[in-house]
């Protein structure tokens, strides 16, 4: 029997853990799925890179249910640790943008996420 990859850690970061359980279930099974492919060194497959300055090796995992897009946001070049920075139903008047709102949510829980890895490594 071939050993298991060793898992990497989920840390949730702000209300991200609470804002995916208010999701429907089909998306919090999905998301759950995809995180656990992260965990084990796999891509998922709905995993794309979040666009905007300063958000390098940020990514989103996306679906679709019942025409309501969901997103959830996640950084796992952080030391040995996924940190989960951001869940939300996408609501955008603006197309296919992320909205601003988001985008600056995102960008503070970010620096929570790299101020946190730094004290993971001492």
């Amino acid at each position: 029997m071939a050993d298991r990859p060793k898992e990497k850690r989920v840390d949730w970061v702000g209300s991200s853990l609470e804002d995916l359980r208010a999701f429907p279930d089909p998306v919090q099974q999905s998301f759950g799925f995809e995180l656990y492919q992260l965990q084990i060194g796999e891509t998922p497959r709905s995993a794309k890179p979040l666009k905007g300055k300063d958000l390098s090796w940020v990514y989103e995992l996306r679906n679709h249910l019942k025409g309501d897009a969901y997103r959830a946001v996640y950084i796992a070049k952080l030391e040995d640790i996924i940190y989960v920075l951001h869940c939300f139903k996408k609501k955008s008047k603006s197309g296919i943008e992320t909205p601003k709102k988001d985008l600056e949510l995102i960008r503070s829980r970010l620096k929570l996420a790299i101020e946190d890895s730094k004290g993971a490594k001492e």
